[in-house]
C-alpha cells in the first residue's frame, strides 16, 4: 500500500537551533484533503547519509516530500543525493532554467553561475513552480523536494498535492471519537481493546495516557478511528467494557 512519508533535512532542526515547522504543517495539508502521514524523518546535512535514505525510499512506492537542502551553499545536499540515490546526472532543467531567467528579468540582471546551479535537477525530473521568487523544486518520481523556507515550502505542497494526487483525495474517509477514562490503567484495558479491534476490523484502537496533574487527575484517552460507518458501533463496545470493569469516563 503505497503511504505518505516526509523528510525534513538540516542541521539547524538536528541540533536544535531551530523548531521544525514542516511536520505539523504537512499533517494539516494532508488532513484538508483526506490523506495521512504515514512516517517522517528528521536528517542532517550529511550527503552520504542523505544519498543512502533516498536510495531506499526511491526504491519504494511511499509519496515523499523532502524539506530543505536544494539551495546551493556548501551545506546543501539534497539535490545531488537524489541525484546519486538514483543514479543519474545533475543537469539544468529547461523548465528550471526558463523560471530562473524570468526571476533576474524581473530583477534586471542576469544570473551568476551559482544562480543557474539552483536549476541542475536530477536527470528525469519534473519542477515544483514556487510562488514566493519562481526559483522551483523538484520532483523525481513520487518523491518532491522543496525548500526548508515555509513561505516558499508550503504552497509548493499544496500545488504537488493539488496537481499530482487529487484522486487519491478522501479516498478512504475516515471519522474518530473518544472518551476519557478516569484512573484508567492500559495493562487492563489491553483486553478491550483487542477484542474491539477484532469485533470492528475498519477501526484502529488508541490510547493516549495523561499521568495527572494537580489540576486533572490521571486518565486514559482511550478510542477508535477508521472506517466511519464503524466507530459509533466500536464506541459503544468500548463504553460498555470501560463500565464492565469498573471505569469511570466521560465523553472526550
Amino acid at each position: 500500500m503505497t503511504g505518505i512519508g516526509a523528510i525534513i533535512i538540516g542541521d539547524e532542526i538536528t541540533l536544535g537551533r531551530r523548531q521544525d515547522k514542516h511536520f505539523p504543517k504537512l499533517i494539516e495539508l494532508l488532513a484538508a484533503r483526506g490523506l495521512v502521514l504515514n512516517w517522517a524523518l528528521y536528517m542532517a546535512d550529511d550527503r552520504q547519509r542523505l544519498t543512502e535514505t533516498l536510495a531506499r525510499t526511491l526504491a519504494g512506492d511511499d509519496i515523499v516530500f523532502s524539506f530543505g537542502g536544494i539551495g546551493n551553499t556548501p551545506d546543501d545536499h539534497t539535490r545531488q543525493a537524489a541525484a546519486a540515490a538514483a543514479g543519474v546526472e545533475l543537469v539544468l532543467h529547461a523548465d528550471a532554467e526558463r523560471e530562473i531567467r524570468a526571476r533576474f528579468a524581473e530583477l534586471k540582471s542576469e544570473p551568476t553561475e551559482v544562480q543557474w546551479a539552483l536549476g541542475h535537477f536530477p536527470a528525469g525530473s519534473r519542477i515544483i513552480p514556487n510562488p514566493y521568487n519562481r526559483i522551483p523544486g523538484f520532483s523525481l518520481g513520487r518523491h518532491h523536494f522543496v525548500p526548508g523556507f515555509p513561505q516558499m515550502a508550503w504552497p509548493m505542497v499544496e500545488w504537488v498535492l493539488d496537481s499530482d494526487y487529487s484522486s487519491r483525495f478522501n479516498a478512504n474517509p475516515s471519522a474518530e471519537a473518544a472518551i476519557l477514562v478516569w484512573k484508567g490503567l492500559e495493562g487492563t484495558l489491553i483486553h478491550l481493546m483487542r477484542q474491539v479491534e477484532a469485533d470492528f476490523p475498519g477501526v484502529k484502537v488508541f490510547s493516549l495516557p495523561f499521568l495527572g496533574s494537580k489540576e486533572v487527575e490521571r486518565h486514559i484517552e482511550l478510542g477508535v478511528r477508521g472506517a466511519p460507518q464503524e466507530v459509533p458501533a466500536a464506541m459503544e463496545a468500548l463504553r460498555r467494557g470501560v463500565v464492565e470493569l469498573g471505569y469511570a469516563f466521560d465523553e472526550k
